[in-house]
C-alpha cells in the first residue's frame, strides 16, 4: 500500500528548476527539507498557539496534537495533499460561549469532538456522492454567512476580556500587526501574527520595567495591580515532560453551539484542496472527501485527549506558494518539530504567559479577518445580495448570531448566538427557495439596482 512516504529527489536537490515546482511526491535535499519543515512550524505559530490560549486549553498539548493530526492527514491522503493541521480559530467563539454558560475545558472538547465526528461523516458523504452534495446543502450564500457570524460573534470577547487588560499595549500591538500584514512581503507577511505576538511580548516586558505594574482588570476579570507579563510559570516548568490530558464530557447545549463550525471547516478544507490542486497542476477533487474525513478524525483524536480541534492552515499554503515547494516530506519534518515542542512544558509556559493586552491587539485583527472570510466567499462566488433570496436569510442569521439573540423553548433548553444564527441561515435559505418565484432562483435581482450602483460596470453609477 502506497502511504505517500517515498519521495524522488527534485533536480539537484537545492532549488526548484526554473518554472517548475517541487511536487508532493518529490523533495529537496534532507537538510533543506528539514529547514522548510521548521519554516512551516514558524508560519503556523501565531494562530496555532493563540487559538488554544483563547480557548483555555493547554498550548503544549495543542501543538503536540497538531503534529499527530498532520501525520494522520498525510497518511490518509496518501501524500497527495500537502497540508499542516493546526488548532482551528473557528472554535474560539464556540469555546467562549460554552465557558460563558458555565462549561469546563472538558465540555469544550466534548462539543468539539462531536463536531469532528460530524465533519468525518460529511467527508464520507462527499466521497460517496461527490462535492456537489456540499454545494447543494451549503451554497456560498449560506457558507459565507455562517463564517461571517462565527468571526464577528467574537467581537465582545476582545472588547470585554482582552483589550481592557492593557489598552495601550493592545493598540500598539494592533498597529504593529496591521503594518506587518500589509507592508511585509513573502514569508514575513505569512508570519505577521507571530511577529505581532513577539512585538507585544517585548513591549509588555519593557513597559513593566519602565512603569511597573499596571492597574487594570487581569485575566480573571478582577481589577488589580499586576504585571503585564508574568513569567513566574516559566521558571517552574520542566524542560521535558508530557502535557496534561483530560477526557471530554458531552452536553447538548454546548454541542449545539459547536456544530455550526462544521460549515466553516468544510469551506476551509475545500478551499485548501482546490488551491493546492491549482498550484501544483494536479487536480485533487477526488481527494476532497478524504481530506475532510481526515480532518474530522484528527479533530476527534485531539479532542478525545483534551486538545483542540484541528484544520488545514492557509498560512502554510502561503509558504508553499512563496517557495514553490509542495513536498509532503517538509510537512513530516514540521510534524516532528511540533511533537518536540509539545514535549517541552517550559515552551508551553512561555506561550501561556502571553499578556492579555497583546491578545487584545492581535484578536482585533484576527477575529475581523475570520469574519471577513465570509465576505470573501461571497465575492469569489459572485453572490448577488440584491436578490432577497440571498439577502434575507443571510441578514437575519448574521444579526442573530452576532447580536446573541436567544430563542427559549423551555427553562432548560434554548438556542442563541452562533447555533441559532446558523439554523436561521440554512433553514431560512432552503425554505425561502422552496417558495420563491423562478426568476429569483435564477439570480435576477428584485431590489433597485441603485443599491449597488458602485459596482464596476454599472452604467447608472455616478461619480
Amino acid at each position: 500500500m502506497d502511504l505517500g512516504v517515498r519521495w524522488k529527489l527534485h533536480g539537484d536537490g537545492r532549488t526548484p528548476a526554473p518554472g517548475a515546482v517541487v511536487r508532493p511526491d518529490e523533495r529537496l535535499s534532507w537538510p533543506r527539507t528539514i529547514g522548510l519543515g521548521a519554516q512551516h512550524v514558524v508560519a503556523m505559530f501565531g494562530a496555532s498557539f493563540v487559538a488554544p490560549v483563547l480557548m483555555g486549553l493547554n498550548p503544549n498539548l495543542a501543538i503536540m496534537m497538531s503534529g499527530v493530526a498532520t501525520v494522520l492527514f498525510l497518511l490518509a491522503t496518501r501524500g497527495r495533499v500537502p497540508s499542516y493541521l493546526g488548532c482551528s480559530l473557528s472554535f474560539v467563539g464556540v469555546a467562549a460561549v460554552i465557558r460563558a454558560q458555565g462549561g469546563t475545558s472538558a465540555t469544550v472538547t466534548g462539543a468539539c469532538f462531536v463536531t469532528g465526528t460530524v465533519l468525518f461523516l460529511v467527508g464520507l458523504a462527499v466521497q460517496r456522492f461527490g462535492a456537489q452534495v456540499i454545494h447543494a446543502a451549503m451554497p456560498p450564500i449560506v457558507t459565507g454567512a455562517v463564517v461571517m457570524l462565527i468571526g464577528f460573534n467574537l467581537a465582545p470577547v476582545t472588547a470585554s476580556t482582552y483589550w481592557p487588560q492593557d489598552q495601550w499595549t493592545a493598540l500598539l500591538t494592533m498597529l504593529f500587526t496591521g503594518m506587518a500584514v500589509v507592508c511585509l512581503r513573502g514569508f514575513w507577511s505569512r508570519i505577521a501574527i507571530f511577529l505581532g505576538l513577539v512585538f507585544g511580548y517585548a513591549l509588555s516586558w519593557a513597559l513593566d520595567r519602565i512603569f511597573g505594574r499596571i492597574h487594570s482588570v487581569d485575566g480573571s476579570g478582577k481589577v488589580t495591580d499586576h504585571w503585564r507579563l508574568d513569567l513566574s510559570g516559566v521558571s517552574h516548568a520542566d524542560w521535558i515532560g508530557l502535557p496534561s490530558f483530560h477526557g471530554p464530557t458531552f452536553e447538548w447545549s454546548a454541542i449545539l453551539v459547536a456544530l455550526p463550525v462544521v460549515i466553516a471547516l468544510v469551506a476551509e478544507n475545500a478551499g485548501h484542496v482546490k488551491a493546492v490542486g491549482e498550484m501544483t497542476g494536479d487536480p485533487l477533487d477526488d481527494k476532497l472527501g478524504t481530506a475532510i474525513s481526515a480532518d474530522g478524525v484528527a479533530s476527534m483524536l485531539s479532542t478525545a485527549v483534551g486538545g483542540p480541534p484541528n484544520t488545514t492552515y492557509s498560512e502554510n499554503i502561503g509558504v508553499m506558494a512563496a517557495t514553490r515547494v509542495y513536498s509532503t516530506a517538509a510537512y513530516w519534518a514540521a510534524a516532528a518539530f511540533a511533537l518536540l515542542f509539545g514535549l517541552c512544558p517550559k515552551f508551553g509556559a512561555v506561550v501561556a504567559a502571553i499578556p492579555g493586552g497583546v491578545l487584545g491587539g492581535i484578536t482585533v485583527i484576527l477575529y475581523g479577518m475570520i469574519g471577513l472570510l465570509g465576505a470573501q466567499i461571497w465575492t469569489n462566488a459572485r453572490v448577488d445580495l440584491r436578490n432577497p433570496l440571498n439577502l434575507v436569510p443571510a441578514a437575519a442569521g448574521i444579526i442573530i448570531g452576532v447580536g446573541g439573540v436567544t430563542l427559549k423553548f423551555t427553562d432548560n433548553f434554548s438556542l442563541s448566538g452562533i447555533a441559532l444564527g446558523t439554523i436561521v441561515v440554512i433553514t431560512g435559505y432552503h425554505a425561502l427557495r422552496a417558495f420563491a418565484p423562478a426568476h429569483l432562483k435564477q439570480g435576477t435581482p428584485l431590489l433597485d439596482a441603485g443599491t449597488s450602483s458602485y459596482d464596476d460596470g454599472d452604467p447608472s453609477a455616478s461619480s
